[in-house]
C-alpha cells in the first residue's frame, strides 16, 4: 500500500507542476467574416508532446488505482507511438520497466523518445499484431497489459475534473461563439471523443461531435452500422484509425464521421503548418480536413458559429516520414493538388 500511495502521489504532482495546454485562434479571414471562428487546442505542449499524455497519465491511475500495477509491474502496451511514449514518461517516473509493441513502420523519431524515456520498443510486421503480442509479453515478464484501446474510454473522469472537454470549454469563455457548434477529433482509442461527447451531454451544450477517419479505418463504417465485427487494412495516418473497431470507440457518442483521403490529411497537414508557422502531425492536418469541411458547410448555409479542435502532436516527429518529399511521394503520391484545393477553401 505505501508503494501504490507513493506512485499516485508521483503522478500527482507531476500534474500539479504541468499547466494546461493553450487555445489557438485560427486565423482565416474568409470564414471570420461569415462568422464562423475555428480553434485548436494545442496538445503537443504536454511534457511528452501529444494528446496522448493525458490518456497515459490516466490508464496509469486507472491502473494503480483498480490494483493491476505494483512495484514489480513491466508495464506493456499496444501502441503506434504517441501513446507508448508517454507511458514510457509514467513508468520512468514510477521506475517501472517499459515495453511498447507497435507496427515495424512507427516513425523512428517516435521510437527514439520511447528509447529516451527508458522504454524498449517490440516492434512487429502487421498492425492487428500488436494486441496478441502485448498480452504475450505481459505473460511471459508477469507484467500488465495497459490495453488502451479497451481502457480509454472510462479511465478519464468524463463529468469533469480537469479532463480535456471542461478545459476547452473554459478557455472559449470569453470568445465571441463561447459553445462551439463542433467540436472535431479524430479517433485511434476513441477515447476522447468518448470523454468530450459524454461532457457535452452531461453539460447540456448543443455542440456536436465530428470525428474525420483517415482511408483504411473501420470507425466510419462502424459508425453506420454498428457491426463490431468489421476489419480493414488500418490506417496509413500515424495515431489514428484502426483495423479493427476498438472497444472505446462509442459511436452513439459521434454525431458525424467523415472520411479523409491520406493526400488530403498530408496536405491540410502542410497548409496547417504554413497558417501557424511551425509543423503539425499528420492527424492534426486530418482534423483540420474536418474542420474546413464544416466550416464550409456552414458559410454555405448561413450559419454562424465556432469549431474546435485538437492539435494532437508537432510535426518535429514526423521529418523523416510526412515532412520528407520523397517519403510522400512514395507512400502517398503527388498531393499538390489537394493542397491548392484546401487553399482555395480558405479564401
Amino acid at each position: 500500500m505505501k508503494w501504490l500511495h507513493n506512485a499516485i502521489a508521483l503522478i500527482e504532482a507531476d500534474y500539479q507542476r504541468s499547466a494546461d495546454t493553450h487555445l489557438i485562434a485560427l486565423p482565416l479571414p474568409g470564414f471570420a467574416r461569415c462568422g464562423i471562428d475555428l480553434y485548436l487546442k494545442d496538445e503537443s505542449t504536454h511534457p511528452t508532446g501529444s494528446l496522448k499524455h493525458r490518456l497515459a497519465r490516466s490508464l496509469f491511475l486507472y491502473g494503480l488505482c483498480n490494483g493491476w500495477l505494483h512495484a514489480d509491474s513491466t508495464v506493456v502496451e499496444s501502441s503506434s507511438g504517441s501513446t507508448a511514449v508517454s507511458e514510457a514518461y509514467f513508468a520512468r517516473l514510477l521506475g517501472l520497466p517499459f515495453i511498447a509493441v507497435m507496427p515495424r513502420n512507427t516513425s523512428p523519431e517516435k521510437i527514439a523518445q520511447i528509447t529516451f524515456y527508458g522504454g524498449r520498443c517490440h516492434l512487429v510486421d502487421s498492425a492487428p499484431a500488436v494486441y496478441d503480442e502485448a498480452r504475450t509479453l505481459a505473460e511471459q515478464t508477469g507484467g500488465h497489459y495497459m490495453d488502451q484501446f479497451t481502457y480509454a474510454e472510462r479511465a478519464t473522469d468524463w463529468r469533469g475534473n480537469n479532463n480535456i472537454a471542461q478545459s476547452m470549454f473554459t478557455q472559449m469563455a470569453r470568445e465571441r461563439h463561447p459553445v462551439p457548434r463542433w467540436i472535431v477529433v479524430g479517433a485511434g482509442t476513441g477515447g476522447t471523443s468518448a470523454t468530450i461527447g459524454r461532457y457535452v451531454r452531461h453539460q447540456r451544450h448543443a455542440t456536436q461531435v465530428c470525428v474525420p477517419d483517415p482511408q483504411g479505418s473501420v470507425f466510419g463504417e462502424f459508425h453506420r452500422t454498428g457491426n463490431a465485427s468489421l476489419t480493414g487494412p488500418g490506417s496509413c495516418i500515424e495515431g489514428i484509425g484502426r483495423p479493427r473497431v476498438e472497444a472505446s470507440f462509442i459511436r452513439t457518442l459521434v454525431d458525424r464521421m467523415l472520411e479523409v483521403s491520406d493526400v488530403d490529411s498530408v496536405a491540410a497537414m502542410r497548409v496547417l503548418s504554413q497558417l501557424l508557422g511551425r509543423k503539425v502531425g499528420p492527424s492534426t492536418g486530418t482534423n483540420f480536413v474536418g474542420m474546413l469541411a464544416l466550416a464550409s458547410e456552414m458559410r454555405a448555409q448561413g450559419q454562424q458559429g465556432s469549431i474546435l479542435s485538437l492539435l494532437c502532436d508537432a510535426g518535429e516527429r514526423y521529418l523523416a516520414s510526412y515532412f520528407d518529399s520523397n517519403w510522400v511521394q512514395q507512400h502517398f503520391g503527388d498531393c499538390s493538388a489537394s493542397e491548392r484545393a484546401i487553399q482555395a477553401q480558405l479564401a
